[in-house]
C-alpha cells in the first residue's frame, strides 16, 4: 500500500523536510525541480503543495499525511490527527503593537481595534477568549507594516526572533500560539495504512532522536570506572565489555550529548581512558 503523504513544495520548510526524510532513508526522488509528485525511497508518495494547503489536503482524502507548521493546522480548523512533532521551523504567533502605542500587554488592547493578520482565525478566536471585541483585518503577509499605514492598530504575526519587528518599531506583547513542524494524519482506519505511518513515525523519531548525540568509546581503566560511569550515562549507562588481552582496561561505549562533548573528552583522558572515538549518529531508536 503506497501512502500520500503531503509536503511542503518550497522555502525553508521544504528543505528541512527534505533533509529529514532524506536521513530517515526516503530520499525524495523527483523527475525534476518542478515535479508535483515524487517517490519516498520507494516506500511512500509525495505531493508538493503550497504549506498553507497541507491541512485541507489531508482533510479531505488526498494525502494519507502531512508535514506543516502548527500554526497553519490550528489556523485551517480541520479535525487532523497529530502524529508527532518534527523539532524544526519553530516560531510563535504573537500580538505586537507599535512602541509609541503605550500597548505593554494583550490586556491594553481596547475594544474596537483593528488588528491585522494572516491568521484571522486564530485571531479572532483569542481575543474572543479573551472576551476583546476587536475588528481582524485579513492580510496576506507583510503584516507588520500595517500599524504604519493606519490599516489596523496592532497585529499578530509570525515570529522566531523578534527581529523583524523589532525593526519595524514593532513591540511584542502576548504570544498567540507555538508552533514548529508537525506530521499530521485524518482518518487513518485501514489497519495497513495504520502500520506504515506508525513505521514512518519510527524512521522520522529515530532521526531526531540522534541529532544532538555522539557515540562515543573508550579504552578505560578498571580502576577509574565508577568515575568513568559519572562521566558516561549515556541512555541506560555506559556499555562496558571486557577486551581481550586488555589487562587493566575495558571497552565501554555510550551515547552522549554532542554539546558536553569536549569537557566529556577531557574528562575522560583525565581519568586515563585511551583510544577515544567520537562518531556520529544517524538514527537512535531507543
Amino acid at each position: 500500500m503506497l501512502l500520500k503523504i503531503a509536503l511542503p513544495n518550497k522555502g525553508r520548510l521544504s528543505d528541512e523536510v527534505r533533509e529529514l526524510f532524506s536521513d530517515a532513508g526516503l530520499e525524495v526522488r523527483a523527475r525534476g525541480e518542478r515535479a508535483l509528485t515524487a517517490s519516498l525511497g520507494g516506500e511512500f508518495e509525495a505531493i508538493f503543495v503550497r504549506a498553507q494547503d497541507i491541512p485541507e489536503f489531508v482533510a479531505d482524502g488526498a494525502a494519507h499525511a502531512g508535514v506543516t507548521g502548527w500554526d497553519l493546522v490550528s489556523e485551517a480548523g480541520r479535525e487532523l490527527e497529530h502524529l508527532m512533532d518534527l523539532e524544526f521551523g519553530r516560531c510563535r504567533l504573537v500580538v505586537a503593537a507599535r512602541e509609541e502605542s503605550g500597548i505593554v500587554q494583550a490586556g491594553d488592547v481596547r475594544d474596537g481595534m483593528r488588528v491585522a493578520s494572516c491568521f484571522p482565525r486564530l485571531t479572532q478566536e483569542y481575543f474572543a477568549r479573551r472576551g476583546q471585541r476587536v475588528t481582524v483585518v485579513p492580510v496576506s503577509g507583510a503584516a507588520e507594516i500595517a500599524p504604519h499605514l493606519g490599516i489596523a492598530d496592532i497585529v499578530v504575526d509570525l515570529t522566531s526572533t523578534g527581529s523583524t519587528l523589532k525593526m519595524n518599531g514593532l513591540r511584542e506583547v502576548a504570544t498567540v500560539l507555538e508552533s514548529s513542524a508537525r506530521l499530521v494524519a485524518c482518518g487513518v482506519n485501514v489497519p495497513e495504512a495504520r502500520r506504515r505511518l506508525d513505521e514512518l513515525k519510527l524512521a522520522l523519531g529515530s532521526v531526531l532522536a540522534a541529532r544532538g548525540k555522539r557515540y562515543l568509546m573508550a579504552n578505560v581503566p578498571k580502576a577509574a570506572l565508577t568515575q568513568v560511569r559519572e562521566v558516561l550515562p549515556g541512555l541506560n549507562g555506559p556499555t562496558v565489555v571486557d577486551v581481550l588481552d586488555g589487562g587493566n582496561f575495558v571497552a565501554v561505549h555510550a551515547v552522549v550529548p554532542a554539546k558536553t562533548i569536549y569537557r566529556t573528552v577531557n574528562a575522560l583522558k583525565g581519568l586515563g581512558c585511551e583510544g577515544i572515538l567520537v562518531t556520529r549518529i544517524e538514527r537512535l531508536v531507543a
